[in-house]
């Protein structure tokens, strides 16, 4: 891979992300190519999504929902071991999304006024499991269990219809669909399917196609740039970029361990970036050696090689430990392992990171399928300000105001203080008005 060589001078901040590795995906670009498939199916429903779907997808669906009949058929037909799998990765995610719904809090603000914050699930939401380069039942499951955990009403999943499945998404993703009690799904991907859970439609049999309040999930450049046009109609989590693993590792990492980590996420996509952050050379030197013998031994060896030898790879050589933790802070990885001596004590001190995995044997695959974490995380540096998938993904908070004529008058008079400095009379009258009879 790529070097950088930081040891004794680790730049500032600015100038600390502008020199790290990092993907380049231009999600401007690529909005002039969006646009007319979003307005397409805006304006002609689902005729305009099957046209795309068969120019993206080479296929035709004969319709967008997926039948009950080929979600139970997906799961029992389902490999017995992928199912034991799946559902222990959907109980364990299940126990830690429990965890995170948060409760309706009332504080007393003065005798007789109190505000409370009030947590209300979004109504529907549709969930986004990509197809393509490989299939992604464990995508189902980060998206779904959150969503149900938080009260959600309505889901839906899109997953691209595959030709080799007669139009279906992969069976493997209905199969996890029906495992998680979902039983809307729809074949469609890319920007029409964005399109098409913002606006809804009227599918080819009839029936309604209803749009929802919110999108999530992770996708290609074109589903990213379809939810950032249509956001606002729609809400959604994040616009998610390339994968990305930063390793902070010193002398004590295991150079095989490390190696196989970095080609793990590689593995995913020609623009995964696979980043090393080390005080050992001497490590550096034995992870690459690693490298050339794991990545002609793996399966996708050629998508593998091309990311580790892409800009957003590399290895990043600096001093000490804590110049690694500022360089890691300012890269804001997606997933980010923490390979050194004291690795939970140094892992406390991370700010920035979608999710941290912790010493030797807590390797992102564990995350991506069964740690009970959440896989859809933060991508290209949005950590810094961003957080992953979970419940309050899903979750509004509202207040309510509940104040009795005593408490009112109380602060009547700074409210029209207030409201005074801002210019706003009306504000201010508004309030005098209830106690108009009080001047009588």
């Amino acid at each position: 891979m790529n070097r950088t060589d930081l040891r004794g001078r680790v730049p500032r901040p600015a100038e600390l992300r502008a020199t790290l590795p990092r993907a380049e995906v231009n999600v401007d670009a690529a909005l002039h190519q969006v646009r007319p498939v979003v307005d397409a199916v805006r304006d002609r429903g689902v005729e305009a999504v099957l046209e795309y779907t068969e120019k993206f997808d080479g296929v035709r669906p004969a319709t967008v929902r997926v039948p009950q009949a080929e979600l139970d058929r997906a799961l029992a037909e389902l490999d017995p071991a992928v199912r034991a799998a799946l559902d222990e990765a959907i109980a364990r995610a299940r126990t830690v999304h429990a965890d995170q719904r948060r409760g309706d809090v009332t504080t007393q603000v003065a005798d007789g006024g109190t505000v409370t914050e009030r947590w209300v699930p979004v109504s529907r939401v549709g969930l986004y499991a990509p197809g393509g380069l490989a299939v992604y039942p464990s995508s189902v499951v980060m998206n779904v269990v959150p969503a149900q955990a938080a009260g959600v009403g309505s889901l839906v999943l899109c997953s691209p219809p595959q030709a080799e499945f007669g139009g279906l998404p992969h069976p493997t993703t209905l199969a996890a669909a029906a495992l998680l009690g979902v039983d809307e799904v729809w074949a469609v991907g890319g920007a029409q399917a964005v399109a098409v859970l913002a606006h809804g439609a009227v599918d080819t049999d009839g029936s309604e196609l209803a749009p929802v309040d919110m999108v999530t999930g992770p996708g290609n450049v074109y589903l990213t740039a379809a939810k950032r046009m249509l956001r606002g109609i729609i809400g959604i989590d994040s616009e998610a970029g390339p994968t990305e693993i930063a390793i902070l590792a010193d002398e004590t990492a295991d150079a095989g361990h490390v190696a196989a980590d970095l080609i793990s996420q590689a593995e995913h996509d020609t623009l995964a970036a696979s980043v090393l952050v080390t005080t050992s050379e001497q490590l550096a030197d034995a992870v690459d050696a690693e490298l050339e013998r794991r990545v002609a031994e793996t399966k996708h060896t050629e998508r593998v090689d091309t990311a580790l030898r892409g800009p957003q790879s590399g290895t990043v050589l600096v001093s000490t430990v804590d110049e690694g933790l500022q360089v890691v802070d300012a890269y804001a990885a997606e997933h980010l392992e923490i390979q050194t001596a004291d690795a939970r004590d140094v892992a406390a001190r991370v700010r920035n990171a979608g999710a941290v995995f912790v010493g030797p044997y807590a390797p992102v695959s564990l995350g991506d399928y069964c740690a009970g974490s959440n896989h859809v995380l933060p991508t290209g540096g949005f950590a810094r300000h961003s957080s992953g998938l979970s419940v309050q993904t899903f979750l509004r908070g509202i207040h309510v105001i509940d104040y009795s004529e005593a408490a009112l008058r109380e602060v009547a008079g700074k409210v029209v203080a207030l409201a005074d400095a801002e210019d706003l009379p009306a504000h201010g009258e508004a309030v005098q008005a209830r106690f108009e009879g009080d001047a009588r």
